[in-house]
């Protein structure tokens, strides 16, 4: 080539408009520059490395493939060079003078690595540094499909630090000439033929920018920073990364390996680079999916969940990498919610960007993206709930709480369901744990219905009156001890052809279908003339509660208990009404139906006082005794004072009267 005079261009666009947008609004961050250019230098390696792999001839094959920057604080300059492809004059003029043409995007196209499998919209945003006209050979192997570059806008978002960029490059064609490209980005560049004694730093392959940073960029001039942005950015990168002769890149992007050639050792060591833990993860997600969209995630359960509501509660999601360039930290639409508790990385081949990568531009893509990593993520805890008891638990007492919050997903709603676990009736203590399977595995002959109770406690939901029932026919029931538990619940309505019931919606001619399996001496049954005078007493009930009630009748759930209070219309559990309430900060006490146990020694003896003299002072005291031990064991009462000032004198009463009975 002839030594070409310097040379004066006009920018095939409009420049100044399309600078304007690309340094002011594409990019939301200033170290984005530098992601960029060490991706465009990858790209310029990962072309050359193609060339050497099918035997092409190329200048200085001995040139170890890296990437260096360096800075000279006294000038002002920050330099990203590369031992890539380099670009011919008419490369720079073409790739460098024009907004949006993309190398990387020709060269995948020109050599037939695009299958035809990204016209969807492909774009990513890389600028044309690694664009090189190539030498040509046949039967080109399809290593290059790792080209980042397709839309040669990002090398251009190095003005947002640089009043004035300088590109030497040095095609990789044997007997290349260097040239020099430089812009101010106003709207006009030029290009000049370098000699190779004129230049200190023309390379002797590859391309070599220099960006004269402005003054309120000086930042970019430090070590640790630029240290900072590569590790934040371009960690993973497969070429040396140097900056000021120290590699910065040594972790290694695991998730792009095969499964089989990586170490217990070497996913703990990751998880921990990637979480900061201390220990080992609890279980390891390693997949590589390519329908129907290609991707690769390694994704980690941590031992231990945070508080759902406790600090760093945002802060969750996956790390998303294209080619192995972050594009986004913490990405939400990888996962949903209740599955936050996963850590790890996605790395994706399909990705569709706009011309900037902080800004998804084809989010179809990434809800395919996410839709499969859910499945997945499910598909993995099945097999471990299934293979291993014990470690499921442990997961489930670390992240079951967040995972809860999984009743909205309609589309894995099977899934899920089979995932959750309650401590049930069955267990000796609090620690058990049961799948909805198995209470299905257990329950009785005839039941169609798996039964729940909301309760703070195991020790509260045993002693709940609308248990008794089932104690008595043996029944299991799950206990409830989250607040969320009940909108699981709702949310799920069945599970394989059993309807989730709450006992207090329980229908008496349905349990009573079931036989008894709880050996206990009956009472002796109310004698049939004192129905009426039963019903007496439960209008004189009602009458003195008033309003208070909906109605007074007789319980058919209740076997220990005097009373208890139930929903007149049995829509709604009494926990369920409470925390709506709470919502709705809503402090009244809703009025509800007292029911009694008439076969319970109080109640007889109630009837007799009632029979004897129906104004009885006891029948009045021990009714609203009852109602308020009703409203405290539903979480209603407000003001105890009442309650314990009547039942101090109770048992002053029956202190005086047991006196007399046993004549002390």
């Amino acid at each position: 080539m002839t030594a070409a005079a310097h040379e004066t261009h006009e920018f095939r666009t409009e420049v100044q408009k399309l600078l304007h947008i690309i340094t002011h609004s594409l990019y939301t961050n200033r170290e984005i520059f530098l992601r960029e250019l060490v991706s465009n230098a990858s790209d310029a390696l990962d072309k050359l490395r193609f060339f050497q792999s099918r035997g092409d001839a190329v200048t200085a094959p001995d040139l170890p493939l890296d990437i260096t920057i360096t800075v000279d604080k006294d000038a002002r300059i920050l330099r990203i060079a590369d031992t890539g492809v380099g670009m011919t004059r008419q490369e720079l003029i073409d790739n460098l003078g024009t907004i949006a043409r993309s190398g990387s995007e020709r060269f995948m196209t020109e050599h037939g690595l695009n299958n035809g499998a990204k016209a969807e919209g492909s774009d990513t945003v890389e600028a044309a540094e690694g664009e090189a006209a190539s030498p040509s050979a046949p039967g080109a192997p399809t290593d290059a499909a790792s080209i980042i570059g397709r839309f040669g806008v990002g090398f251009y978002s190095v003005f947002m630090v640089a009043d004035k960029v300088r590109v030497t490059s040095r095609s990789c064609q044997p007997g290349a000439i260097a040239h020099v490209w430089e812009s101010d980005g106003s709207g006009s560049f030029s290009v000049a033929e370098v000699e190779a004694e004129g230049d200190a730093h023309a390379p002797a392959r590859g391309t070599v920018i220099e960006a004269h940073i402005k003054e309120d960029a000086a930042e970019f001039l430090e070590r640790h920073r630029l240290e900072a942005i590569v590790r934040t950015h371009s960690n993973f990168l497969p070429f040396p990364i140097m900056v000021e002769g120290e590699r910065v890149n040594t972790t290694p992007a695991l998730w792009r390996e095969p499964k089989f050639s990586v170490t217990p050792q070497q996913y703990e060591d990751f998880y921990k680079y990637l979480t900061f833990d201390s220990g080992a993860p609890l279980e390891t997600i390693h997949v590589s999916v390519d329908a129907p969209v290609q991707f690769t995630a390694l994704m980690f359960v941590p031992p231990r969940g945070q508080e759902l509501f406790g600090m760093g509660r945002d802060r969750w999601g996956l790390d998303l990498y294209v080619r192995r360039v972050l594009i986004q930290r913490e990405n939400k639409d990888l996962l949903p919610e209740y599955l936050s508790f996963v850590k790890g990385v996605v790395d994706t081949e399909d990705l569709p960007l706009n011309i900037s990568r902080e800004t998804l531009q084809e989010n179809v893509v990434i809800r395919k993206i996410g839709q499969t990593v859910t499945k997945q993520v499910l598909g993995h805890l099945e097999k471990l709930s299934a293979s291993d008891a014990d470690r499921y638990a442990e997961f489930w007492r670390g992240h079951g709480k967040v995972f809860k919050l999984g009743h909205t997903d309609w589309a894995n709603r099977e899934k899920f369901a089979g995932l959750l676990r309650c401590n049930t009736s069955h267990h000796d203590d609090a620690k058990g744990l049961s799948s909805l399977d198995d209470y299905i595995g257990r329950a009785r002959e005839g039941q169609k219905d798996i039964w729940y109770i909301s309760a703070p406690n195991r020790e509260a939901a045993r002693l709940n009156p609308h248990l008794e029932i089932f104690r008595k026919k043996g029944l299991e029931v799950l206990f409830l001890y989250e607040p969320i538990d009940e909108f699981v619940m709702d949310a799920l309505g069945s599970y394989k052809d059993f309807a989730l019931k709450a006992v207090e919606h329980a229908d008496a001619a349905t349990l009573d279908a079931f036989p008894t399996v709880e050996e206990r001496k009956e009472p002796e049954p109310l004698a049939e003339s004192d129905s009426p005078a039963f019903d007496a007493l439960l209008a004189r009930m009602k009458e003195l509660l008033g309003d208070k009630v909906t109605e007074v009748r007789v319980s058919h759930r209740l076997s220990d208990s005097p009373a208890c209070l139930v929903s007149p219309d049995g829509s709604v559990t009494s926990s369920m009404e409470k925390l709506l309430k709470v919502m709705q900060r809503d402090e009244t006490i809703p009025k509800k139906v007292l029911e009694v146990n008439r076969d319970h020694p109080i109640l007889r003896n109630l009837l007799r006082i009632h029979k004897a003299d129906p104004a009885d002072p006891m029948v009045e005291s021990a009714t609203l005794q009852l109602f308020e031990a009703s409203l405290l064991l539903e979480g209603y009462l407000a003001d105890p004072h009442a309650l314990v000032g009547r039942l101090y004198g109770l048992l002053e009463q029956a202190g005086g009267w047991y006196a007399e009975v046993k004549k002390l």
